[in-house]
């Protein structure tokens, strides 16, 4: 099952996504809810019911009328997560970029997953993404999966964890990177590097339509794990490419470690980090490494970032710079010796 939740006379408004068309909730039964935050607080129950919608509507037995998926306002299909969480599940991206700055790989990346928490009300779907002239010093995408939490728990286990997933999304993690290089060297953040945009979409992708796809966890882990091809364009050109069957640490296992004395909530989104070759500040580095000559790229306004992962459909933004020179580097104050 497809989930989409869209733009309807200003409201936000949750659909069923069949065959390119997109059925209202409230319009093939009167038993579902019309936003998301509504369907994941009761999970279990909603989704029977919208897939038993689902099926009449194939068979005829429904006749709602649906709208074409590209004539709507797209929006994030979650548009109002109880929080974000991104993780760090690709040694491939890590051991790359930690390669890049000449220094080893970090033993404990094998020992444990690791997350941190982003902002939340800054979650976008498809669309505009307006920045502030200080994210443009080294302004990046990263290219990654995500899940949405479908029900409450707490002290899960990995092997009981892929339960709690209600579907899986396209995550792009913006990043100004200078910002955030900044910030960390003080051992805190990412902060004001990273809370400006996530964006998801853009829809919502149920465990079940992805069984065709599993492939075995990597040695040693637990979990679902998915053969998913995951590529990332900027204005056309190809610069990304992966699989969700590279992520070393699978979702399982970062929920086990994000529930563990807390509880998870419906709504909550997690993302997987980065993919290897995922952003320019990895590609960048191994050019720079190989060349010395290469010459880096980054994101300027204008330009169009889309991602694809197999499955969970293509996610398109295009960067827009605000009208403004309010600097946060500006502000820094001079220190006295």
């Amino acid at each position: 099952m497809k989930l989409v939740t869209y733009a309807k006379q200003g409201l936000e408004q949750l659909a069923l996504l069949i065959d390119g068309k997109l059925y209202d909730t409230g319009a093939v039964s009167n038993r579902l809810p019309r936003t998301m935050r509504e369907m994941l607080n009761n999970w279990e129950e909603f989704s029977d019911i919208a897939r038993e919608a689902e099926t009449d509507i194939r068979s005829g037995k429904i006749s709602a009328e649906g709208i074409s998926f590209d004539s709507a306002d797209i929006m994030a299909p979650v548009p109002q997560p109880t929080s974000c969480r991104d993780g760090y599940a690709f040694r491939q991206h890590v051991a790359a970029a930690r390669r890049n700055r000449r220094v080893d790989m970090i033993p404990e990346f094998d020992q444990y997953p690791i997350f941190y928490f982003t902002n939340h009300n800054a979650i976008q779907g498809p669309g505009e993404i307006r920045c502030m002239p200080d994210h443009f010093n080294k302004l990046d995408f990263e290219l990654e999966a995500s899940i949405v939490v479908g029900k409450k728990g707490r002290n899960i286990k990995a092997a009981d964890a892929d339960k709690y997933i209600a579907g899986y999304m396209i995550m792009n993690d913006m990043s100004a990177r200078t910002l955030q290089m900044e910030e960390m060297l003080l051992n805190l953040g990412p902060a004001k590097g990273k809370d400006f945009s996530t964006v998801i979409g853009p829809m919502l992708v149920t465990p079940d339509e992805l069984e065709p796809y599993k492939v075995p966890a990597k040695e040693g882990h637990t979990g679902n794990n998915f053969n998913l091809k995951m590529r990332c364009w900027v204005n056309g050109e190809l610069l990304s490419e992966g699989s969700m069957g590279d992520m070393d640490w699978t979702f399982a296992e970062i929920l086990e470690r994000c529930a563990y004395g807390v509880d998870i909530l419906p709504g909550d989104v997690i993302g997987s980090g980065t993919v290897g070759t995922g952003c320019l500040l990895e590609l960048n580095g191994t050019g720079l490494l190989n060349n010395p000559n290469y010459k880096p790229q980054w994101l300027q306004p204008g330009d169009v970032v889309e991602m694809e992962i197999e499955g969970l459909g293509r996610l398109k933004n295009t960067i827009v710079k605000e009208d403004t020179d309010f600097s946060l580097f500006a502000l820094k104050k001079q220190v006295v010796k």
